[in-house]
């Protein structure tokens, strides 16, 4: 059966909620379609999040995989189309480890493409009337690490497309003055995702470059 394995995160950084982990959370309570999906929340940890993540993927062989994160500060919906092989973080992860200029994968290559048709995500999700943009930048933290991992395991398994999502903060849990999204509409917009990753084999060809 096609599969998908949708990921998010535990708070960090001293946020009481992190809107990935709980969007993730009500994707896997409402999903309805025929396809198989494994739901997971890691932990904020260079180290674990890497080894749960593979552990996910040999135990699911999944088909596709969408990791996602929060982004603090963007507005919408980010599908990342670059993971770099760096790990240079600005505060400790959970687990207080904070690598600097560390590689995430040692020997691996600069940098990794996503897997996922994220123009056509973002796309869907304009339609849809949910505020989205490409992003070329996941960070260097442990988003970008998960990230980078997670198209590094795809080469070794051909036939999965692995990628990342950033996440605005909840509205019902955001700073005061903090750009973000009602909570059910970020779940809807990784459910989404996941369709259209299930349902489109290339990307589309449409202009979703940035000046800056």
């Amino acid at each position: 059966m096609t599969s998908v394995l949708l990921t998010g995160f535990e708070p960090f950084g001293g946020d009481a909620v992190n809107p990935s982990g709980d969007a993730v959370r009500a994707v896997g309570a409402s999903w309805s379609w025929p396809e198989r999906l494994v739901t997971a929340v890691l932990p904020v940890s260079f180290a674990a999040a890497a080894d749960e993540l593979e552990r996910l993927v040999e135990a699911h062989s999944p088909d596709v995989l969408i990791a996602t994160g929060l982004a603090g500060g963007r507005a919408g919906i980010t599908p990342e189309r670059v993971a770099v092989n760096l790990a240079d973080a600005r505060i400790p992860d959970n687990d207080g480890d904070q690598p600097l200029d560390a590689a995430v994968v040692a020997g691996g290559p600069d940098a990794r493409f996503t897997g996922l048709p994220v123009k056509a995500i973002d796309a869907e999700l304009a339609a849809r009337g949910i505020r989205s943009s490409l992003s070329t930048t996941a960070g260097t933290y442990v988003c970008n690490a998960v990230f980078y991992r997670a198209t590094h395991l795809a080469v070794a398994r051909p036939g999965l497309r692995a990628g990342f999502i950033h996440v605005p903060y909840a509205a019902e849990s955001a700073p005061e003055g903090a750009p973000s999204l009602p909570a059910a509409t970020i779940a809807e917009a990784l459910a989404i995702a996941c369709r259209v990753s299930l349902d489109t084999a290339a990307d589309v060809a449409i202009a979703g470059g940035s000046l800056h």
